[in-house]
């Protein structure tokens, strides 16, 4: 995308939250302005030889309007905060994009079949990325999966894994795509689940919000249980090359330190018949921000119909939560 559309984007959106200050090769500094900033990816356009004028409020919440000019071989970017005005002088706009390796990421805001939500959350951060970034951005895998924000019985109509207050709905959410249907059917015949086939060939023929919550209900039980695993295996794959986040030095040896002690209990669990997923939650590591490191262990439990897990978290201030 370019680089200007991608500002105008964000003006229209009426989003500004600038990054101060990086040392170009030059020694001027570039402004950062935040693009798209989610687990998989911290993105931002570079004001490039950069200098500004006036008030930048950071905590500024209200409306904007900005312009943009060219004046004597530079660009002009002219920001109203309410009362304030900035004014962004700079040679040239860059795209700024570090990817992560987003597969063992986990938020556990809410309860109940979290390992299906941790699916939905990861599937929604991936197609945000394909959506705003591209598919240059995204591996042949991860924009075929990428495409099941589409489909109702796992996305946020049924498994939300954030609050309702932070979800930003999409258009006719309870319809699904033809190619969302088609990456689950690939998977239930990779897992050669025949009960979900033909489910979703129905739902095919009939997308109604009545059979989405009855697959849904399928997703969690233990007969279909190959099929979820199966995604969260193909998932885990396409994006396992990305890079870990650091945090500096000490901060990292820290987290290694968490880590270690972590997989230790994982062993201890395991050497006990019960199976365990580890989970990072992790601060942004270009943009700061105020999460904390901390890990959480996804524990198997035994269930009759439905898969349960217990989640036990580790932070870096305390031992055990």
């Amino acid at each position: 995308m370019d680089a200007f559309v991608m500002l105008q984007e964000l003006l229209e959106q009426e989003q500004f939250e600038l990054i101060f200050p990086e040392r170009s090769i030059s020694g001027q500094p570039d402004i950062r302005l935040v693009y798209l900033m989610n687990d998989a990816v911290e993105s931002f356009l570079v004001f490039h030889n950069a200098r500004m004028t006036g008030e930048y409020r950071p905590d500024y919440e209200g409306e904007i309007s900005a312009s943009v000019s060219f004046e004597d071989m530079e660009y002009i970017l002219v920001v109203h905060q309410g009362d304030s005005v900035v004014t962004i002088f700079f040679e040239d706009l860059l795209t700024d994009v570090h990817l992560y390796n987003y597969g063992e990421i986990g938020h556990f805001w809410m309860k109940d079949y979290e390992y299906l939500r941790q699916l939905e959350y990861r599937l929604a951060i991936m197609r945000d990325k394909y959506d705003y970034l591209g598919g240059e951005y995204c591996t042949p895998e991860e924009r075929k999966l990428a495409m099941l924000v589409d489909f109702p019985p796992l996305n946020y109509c049924c498994y939300p894994a954030v609050p309702e207050q932070y979800i930003v709905p999409r258009v006719e959410p309870w319809v699904p795509t033809e190619e969302a249907i088609a990456v689950m059917e690939k998977l239930a015949a990779e897992a050669d689940d025949k009960g979900l086939l033909k489910i979703l060939k129905n739902y095919r023929k009939h997308p109604k919000p009545y059979i989405a919550k009855k697959i849904a209900a399928m997703l969690h039980r233990n007969a279909h249980a190959k099929v979820v695993d199966l995604l969260d295996e193909k998932l885990r794959k396409t994006v396992s090359g990305y890079k870990k986040r650091s945090f500096g030095e000490e901060m990292d040896v820290r987290c290694q330190q968490l880590m270690h002690k972590v997989e230790e209990r994982r062993q201890q669990l395991q050497k006990e018949g019960k199976d365990s997923v580890i989970l990072r939650e992790e601060p942004f590591e270009i943009a700061k921000d105020s999460i904390g490191y901390q890990i959480h262990l996804m524990i198997w439990e035994k269930g009759i119909l439905n898969r349960k897990v217990k989640i036990e978290s580790y932070s870096l201030e305390k031992n055990k939560e």
